[in-house]
């Protein structure tokens, strides 16, 4: 796969922030040294967030989120900023552009406390010192001042003469958090040598020619951690087993075949999904454990969300449309109301739910996936992922979640609760 194919929900979000004509456009084009951000003289050229993906050395692929001013006005800028704080929810690294000549605003002080309050690394940007008639030392003076007001790192630039934009880059690099080992799909379960078996179902709501996106990633993951990769099919799952030479490390299913799949490989073989990884990977799998007890507590009558992060065509069997929802009535034996979320847009009034079902989260970034287990934490709402919902109401979560252990616990301490 190529940089330009890399997904975006792969990449490191840098998003910058910013009053009107701060030069926030102009930056990312001198760092990327491309003309990649409409810049003009006209304030709010930028209205929605744009996101621009490309290849930032040493980093690697990045997506660029430039965003509209935050000291817009009128109804349609309040629309505007409302979209801009939004894109906290899938920041990385933030960027604050500060204008040299306004020195650190009001506007700059209220992102920075956003920003800070959701922990996000963050660097500050002063832009524009070409326009200062000032000395070196009155440039430390307001670099240092704007350090204290913000409680950040502020680097000095010139967007226009790229002056500063070498200490920007070395600036952003050590921002980075760096999370690559923390957080591997399978990496971590597996050994240089092992083998690892992929069920992975070829029906109608597969795409024609092709895996799907966390199919891919798995199959890299085991590669890129020197084990070796087996894929099959449902059907063939059992001759596959038989032909081996020894037994797997583990078994990765689609969910949507649990049962069949647990049914035709041996109990001491460890089990679990594509959907789990990625709770795991993405989210919280402990999180998504304890809400899977809340389907058996679901009454006639309760509102349950059922949330993607795609926008994929839907089959007539659809997994999230069709599926879950016919499931877990059958599950509880309970008149349930569905709703369902599709895309980027994550409701405003998750209180009103009994219960979320989220998919894997494979087109979100990790931080995105996490703002909205927090969504549901914080109203009180209990999610379970996708894999986590299938596996309990199919009586195999205990074991589809034994490769993890402090996910085995949470489970055991659910069912104690």
């Amino acid at each position: 796969m190529s940089v330009n194919d890399t997904p975006r929900s792969s990449r490191l979000h840098i998003a910058l922030f910013g009053r009107r004509n701060a030069g926030k456009s102009s930056i990312i084009n001198a760092v990327t040294r491309q003309d990649i951000a409409v810049v003009s003289p006209v304030k709010g050229t930028t209205t929605d967030p744009v996101y621009k993906s490309m290849e930032l050395l040493p980093l690697g692929p990045v997506v660029f989120i430039d965003t509209a001013g935050l000291d817009d006005d009128g109804e349609l800028g309040e629309l505007r900023k409302k979209k801009t704080l939004e894109v906290l929810n899938k920041t990385d690294v933030a960027l604050i552009v500060i204008d040299a000549a306004c020195g650190v605003t009001s506007f700059d002080r209220q992102i920075a406390e956003i920003v800070q309050s959701k922990a996000i690394p963050t660097l500050g940007i002063l832009n524009k010192i070409d326009l200062l008639e000032t000395h070196t030392e009155d440039l430390d003076d307001l670099v240092r001042s704007s350090e204290e007001k913000l409680g950040f790192k502020v680097v000095p630039v010139s967007a226009v003469d790229q002056q500063g934009i070498t200490q920007l880059k070395k600036a952003l690099i050590a921002t980075v958090p760096n999370e690559d080992d923390k957080f591997r799909i399978v990496g971590d379960l597996i050994n240089p040598g092992d083998l690892v078996v992929l069920v992975v179902p070829i029906d109608k709501a597969a795409p024609k020619g092709r895996l799907i996106l966390p199919q891919q990633q798995t199959i890299r993951d085991i590669l890129e951690s020197d084990a070796i990769a087996v894929v099959t099919k449902e059907y063939e799952l059992r001759e596959t087993l038989e032909n081996l030479g020894k037994k797997p490390r583990l078994v990765i299913t689609d969910s949507q075949v649990f049962l069949k799949v647990a049914a035709d490989m041996p109990k001491e073989i460890p089990l679990t999904s594509f959907s789990i990884l990625f709770a795991r990977n993405k989210g919280n799998l402990e999180e998504m454990v304890r809400g899977a007890r809340a389907i058996d507590r679901l009454q006639d009558g309760d509102r349950v969300l059922i949330a993607e992060s795609c926008t994929h065509h839907q089959q007539p069997d659809d997994i999230g449309k069709v599926k879950i929802p016919r499931w877990i009535r059958q599950a509880t034996g309970r008149q349930i109301e569905f709703d369902f979320a599709n895309g980027m847009k994550f409701p405003d009034n998750v209180k009103d739910y009994s219960l979320i079902v989220h998919c894997g989260g494979c087109m979100m970034n990790r931080r995105q996936m996490l703002w909205r287990v927090e969504q549901a934490v914080e109203a009180g709402v209990p999610i379970v992922n996708y894999g986590v919902a299938i596996a309990h109401v199919q009586g195999i979560l205990e074991r589809a979640i034994s490769p993890f252990p402090l996910a085995s616990l949470a489970w055991k301490e659910s069912l104690q609760e």
